[in-house]
């Protein structure tokens, strides 16, 4: 069977693998602190029919090889964490996070999961949380009677309650960081968690060690470029539709081969 079969089977395969996360790009853009994907490929094993540097003689050596490709395949898909436009909500409990670093927040089976959504509520209870109810950790817990509340950049929250005017202060907002975010396991719902390649979170006041600060009344968007991502769609529509004319190149020559008499 022609090597270039299972070759070009393989390049649609990827192709293929490349719209699925094109289109999630696309279907994301207008998520809060969404983050794009690219997805990134490798050549296949080849096979080796003459060994570069082959002797060739008694003292001569073969130039080059000969090598024939065996394919493709997806190695990895690699988050871009690029900063977002900003969005202003004025929605005093809102935070974009301008720099590195990500909320954190904890889901209902205990484990701290990370988030650049800084699109928080004030619950019945007055915690934090996020538009899955979430609570931003370490919690914060807004008093009823709080008739303003001021988020500083340093992640302070004061208020102003009464007649009191006065501001205090009644929590501090913490941001992570992690040596490599792009190993970050994505859980859906603007969410991820630490794995084994991302390393171990490290936690700060925002606008210490790199961290970002905190703007109030803000939002970040999603950093998908729709021109990109079209561009970036026809490209893997027309590289799809080349391997599958190899195939059919090829599916005409064994046919012709079949036909010799």
């Amino acid at each position: 069977m022609l090597k270039s079969l299972n070759t070009a089977a393989t390049g649609m395969k990827a192709q293929q693998t490349n719209m699925d996360v094109i289109s999630n790009n696309i279907a994301n853009s207008s998520t809060t602190g969404f983050k794009k994907a690219r997805a990134e490929f490798e050549d296949l094993i080849y096979n080796t029919e003459k060994e570069p540097g082959a002797r060739t003689g008694e003292n001569s050596v073969a130039p080059n090889g000969v090598q024939v490709g065996l394919g493709v395949k997806t190695a990895a898909v690699q988050k871009d964490f690029d900063q977002g436009s900003s969005k202003v909500t004025k929605n005093p409990f809102d935070m974009e996070i301008q720099g590195s670093g990500f909320l954190p927040v904890q889901l209902p089976s205990g484990q701290i999961a990370y988030t650049r959504d800084g699109s928080f509520k004030k619950a019945p209870d007055g915690r934090l949380v996020d538009k899955n109810g979430h609570a931003l950790q370490p919690e914060i817990v807004i008093p009823p009677d709080a008739a303003g509340v001021e988020i500083a950049p340093d992640g302070q929250v004061s208020i102003i309650s009464g007649t009191n005017t006065n501001p205090q202060v009644v929590g501090q907002v913490q941001l992570v960081n992690f040596v490599n975010p792009a190993g970050l396991k994505n859980i859906g719902k603007n969410m991820f968690v630490p794995s084994p390649a991302s390393g171990l979170p490290q936690q700060g006041v925002p606008g210490d060690n790199g961290l970002g600060q905190i703007a109030q009344g803000q939002l970040e968007t999603s950093n998908v470029n729709i021109v990109d991502e079209m561009v970036n769609m026809i490209t893997a529509q027309r590289a799809y539709e080349t391997n599958s004319k190899v195939i059919q190149a090829s599916d005409q020559m064994l046919q012709q081969m079949n036909n010799l008499r």
